[in-house]
């Protein structure tokens, strides 16, 4: 595969986990697509590392969209929110 081509795919998996694990957390997300994209790459890669010391497997993607939820919910307690509520967001300049 090439380069680009594992960009687009790196890009399209972060897009779908970070939306799912918006998804699964009740209320709106102040999140602009490039964080949803951020969110939803990083809970995979968690959730890979994980699995791998773990297992010794790839992780699947049930597991990242859990890891990717655990990482929205500490964005929103970081805004001063909690479970249901997603805080104030940070104010522009």
């Amino acid at each position: 595969m090439s380069f680009i081509g594992w960009v687009l795919v790196l890009i399209l998996t972060g897009l779908l986990v970070g939306g799912m694990a918006r998804l699964a957390l009740p209320g709106k997300d102040p999140m602009t697509l490039g964080q949803t994209m951020l969110i939803g790459i990083a809970g995979t890669l968690i959730s890979g590392i994980v699995t791998y010391f773990i297992f010794g497997a790839a992780p699947g993607l049930p597991l990242a969209v859990v890891f990717a939820s655990v990482l929205v919910y500490l964005v929103r307690r970081s805004r001063g929110g909690s479970l249901s509520d997603p805080g104030r967001p940070p104010p522009r300049d």
